[in-house]
């Protein structure tokens, strides 16, 4: 039996596709277009900036704010609670989808990735892609520089120290750090 599914459909069930399909073209560019429009509007404009992470992204809670320059591949994969606050410099690869939570603070130049590429070289060559999903929990600090590998989950109320990659998931209520990121320290609640 043929797979009939659209490379859009097989992306966003987390599945292996082609970047290449036209609509996930048209999607790409619409978000592009959108960041542009967002990374080159004055940034006193708060009524105006808002207006464009509303448009781009899945949803962008009230009380939020993601500093200039931001890229996405999709914008709409991307979620972002209340009154959260990302920093000059955030990267959502969100062919896969990233949701962040409420009152979540992420430094400069922090990177969401939930792409994935096949390590076997005829179908990486081949340009098959997949995802992974990235959720960062409610009250999390991500320190500057931070990288989240695809399918992680961070923990409510985890702080993960600047320049720290994190490969796995990491529970609730720790400080994580280093490449790659490993718990030092529980929280108190």
């Amino acid at each position: 039996m043929t797979d009939e599914r659209s490379m859009r459909d097989r992306m966003l069930a987390g599945e292996q596709y082609l970047a290449d399909d036209p609509e996930l073209a048209r999607e790409n560019a619409r978000a592009q277009s959108l960041a542009h429009a967002y990374n080159t509007t004055d940034p006193t404009d708060g009524d105006r900036l808002r207006e464009l992470m509303g448009e781009l992204l899945g949803a962008f809670g009230p009380g939020s704010t993601i500093r200039p320059p931001f890229r996405c591949d999709y914008g709409h994969q991307t979620t972002v609670g209340a009154r959260t606050f990302a920093n000059w410099g955030l990267v959502c690869l969100d062919v896969g989808r990233i949701t962040i939570g409420d009152d979540v603070q992420i430094g400069p130049g922090v990177q969401l990735l939930t792409a994935t590429h096949p390590v076997e070289p005829g179908p990486r060559r081949d340009k098959w892609e997949g995802s992974a999903p990235i959720t960062i929990g409610d009250n999390v600090w991500l320190g500057g520089g931070v990288v989240v590998l695809p399918g992680v989950t961070i923990g409510r109320d985890t702080v993960v120290g600047a320049g720290a990659v994190v490969t796995r998931d990491l529970p609730a209520g720790v400080v994580a750090v280093g490449n790659p990121a490993r718990v030092v320290r529980e929280i108190a609640p």
